[in-house]
């Protein structure tokens, strides 16, 4: 279902951006119909319109409808909102600790003692 609306969604972006080449495409499919219909130059054969000044119609509509477009986007005013005092809080612990079973652990002991006297570097002879 997501993926079905996601490649709808995708289909009407791309109609959108090419509504002139969707436009050819209708005429060309349909042009008989077109020139019965809408063609103006009908009574004329001479001049072998078969619908294209409804064709030139459609296209002359929607090019104004893209200029009117950019200058509806230049009035949109944005304006910045101050924001609030930000506390920034880490998130709590929602697992408690655990507590391991192994015992307390010890360190080995070495027969060493700690010599406590100041270090002397050793005499080179030559």
């Amino acid at each position: 279902m997501h993926q079905c609306l996601v490649v709808f969604l995708s289909l009407l972006i791309l109609l959108q951006s090419f509504s002139r080449e969707v436009l050819v495409l209708d005429y060309a499919l349909h042009r008989q119909r077109i020139t019965e219909q809408f063609c103006v130059n009908k009574n004329r054969p001479q001049l072998r319109c078969n619908g294209r000044c409804h064709l030139r119609k459609q296209l002359a509509k929607t090019d104004d409808a893209e200029k009117k477009a950019p200058q509806n986007h230049a009035k949109l005013k944005f304006e910045a909102l101050p924001l609030t005092r930000f506390c920034y809080q880490p998130p709590r612990r929602t697992m408690p600790a655990v507590r391991a079973g192994f015992g307390q652990l010890r360190a080995p002991r070495i027969g060493m003692e700690v010599n406590r006297d100041v270090f002397r570097p050793p005499v080179l002879r030559r």
